[in-house]
């Protein structure tokens, strides 16, 4: 996918080293991709791809309803990209060793909305603050085994 424009980031500062939070950020964003709920959501906005599918366990080609793994640098980096009605959009996760034995945890969002529709979808997605809510909440779970 093209680089697209910048929406938000979040980091959060982890207590594990980096094979011990890498280990976590794979099982945890699989975990998190593979929910009911996300699959209907996925349904209901017409996200490629659509379905669980790709390689296992997590890997590039992997795919999940709304999000495929576009790429994987084995603790370091994450990166997700998908689509759907109203926006092209990735989401990288990058892992950086602190000298404390800590990590700390980026999430990077990147999306573009086109055409009346894509800003009204902003408006109440990122405008309402609701996907900087659901990122807390996604890398708050990552503090603490």
């Amino acid at each position: 996918m093209s680089v697209l424009p910048f929406v938000d980031e979040h980091v959060v500062v982890v207590d594990a080293g980096v094979e011990e939070l890498w280990r976590r950020l794979l099982v945890g964003v699989g975990r998190s991709l593979s929910t009911g709920g996300g699959a209907r959501y996925a349904r209901l906005v017409g996200a490629v791809p659509r379905e669980h599918g790709g390689v296992r366990p997590l890997g590039v080609g992997s795919e999940f309803p709304g999000f495929r793994v576009a790429g994987l640098v084995a603790g370091r980096e994450l990166a997700l990209e998908g689509r759907h009605r109203f926006s092209s959009y990735s989401l990288v996760f990058r892992v950086e060793e602190l000298t404390d034995g800590r990590c700390r945890l980026r999430a990077e969002t990147r999306a573009v909305f086109p055409g009346a529709a894509g800003r009204v979808y902003r408006a109440l997605v990122i405008g309402s603050r609701g996907h900087a809510f659901a990122m807390r909440r996604m890398l708050a779970g990552y503090r603490y085994p």
